[in-house]
């Protein structure tokens, strides 16, 4: 938990962020996914001063247990002074010990971010979803738990002045925001009218920035003249030497099929699966990770 200190931004983890996603579309299945279509609703995490903290708390928790369908968790909350935002004891359940900061008893607001962080160790430790290293699996279950539709808890506790600055989670706000555009773009929901923290609207408008960028790479039909020319050029280049080409700074690369036409592979722009088709011109690539199909020219 950032408090006080600066923020880091930008796209540090972005290739591990890819990943993450990939990682969860193999594990859970397109089907799966898409029964997260609907996000969390601010109404269901909503935490008054007025609330009762240990009860609240535990009100919250289980309107995230129910979201991330675990209804045989059962998640006991507490406080204490500690240096991160919260932690989670992992067992075989059915009960789940969550320690929250201390901080959180001022500051009620948050705690549903918190908790949708520590909650989805949970439900990633049941499916025996992991990455190697600490930081790798953070980054893992920021993903998981934004692109499932409670992420947008984790962006919105980003806040930053000339005064001070809090940022929950392992995930930079513009990857957050990254995140949820990837997900937003999905299913067709629109996370920025449940923001209250204006930082958090400008990092979403740039995660979804670089978001839309990813359909507009070639070999897609949407991409833009420049990078169709590179492409043009490229592919040229691999049909002459008829060997494995991969362009420095572009996600597509090129190569040779045994006897057959050369291949050009890129990565999907919903899953990041690598999808791979024939340069013959005009086709339609379907991923057969996430199913969404793609307009290419190749």
């Amino acid at each position: 938990m950032g408090n006080g200190g600066p923020v880091r931004h930008g796209y540090p983890h972005l290739q591990t962020v890819r990943a993450a996603v990939t990682a969860l579309y193999k594990r859970l299945s397109y089907d799966t996914i898409a029964t997260f279509a609907t996000s969390v609703a601010p109404v269901d995490v909503a935490f008054c001063d007025t609330d009762d903290l240990y009860l609240g708390a535990q009100r919250v928790a289980r309107e995230l247990v129910l979201h991330y369908r675990l209804p045989d968790a059962r998640m006991i909350v507490s406080f204490r002074e500690m240096t991160h935002a919260a932690n989670i004891e992992l067992t075989a359940g059915p009960e789940y010990f969550v320690e929250l900061n201390d901080r959180f008893r001022t500051h009620r607001r948050d705690i549903g971010a918190a908790l949708a962080h520590e909650i989805m160790h949970v439900y990633l430790h049941r499916l025996d979803l992991a990455f190697p290293g600490t930081r790798e699996n953070e980054i893992l279950t920021d993903t998981a738990t934004t692109y499932l539709g409670a992420g947008w808890l984790l962006l919105d506790a980003y806040r930053e002045d000339g005064a001070s600055s809090q940022k929950l989670g392992y995930l930079t706000p513009e990857e957050f925001g990254y995140v949820l555009a990837k997900r937003s773009l999905l299913f067709g929901e629109d996370p920025s009218t449940w923001f209250t923290s204006a930082r958090a609207y400008e990092a979403y408008g740039a995660g979804l920035a670089l978001a839309r960028l990813d359909e507009r790479q070639p070999p897609l039909t949407a991409a833009g003249w420049a990078g169709r020319r590179r492409y043009a050029r490229e592919r040229r280049h691999a049909q002459e030497h008829a060997r494995v080409t991969a362009p420095d700074g572009v996600p597509y690369s090129f190569a040779p099929d045994g006897h057959g036409p050369l291949r050009v592979s890129f990565p999907c722009p919903t899953c990041h699966q690598r999808i791979r088709v024939p340069v013959r011109g005009r086709v339609r690539a379907r991923c057969a990770l996430c199913r969404t199909v793609w307009e290419c020219d190749t």
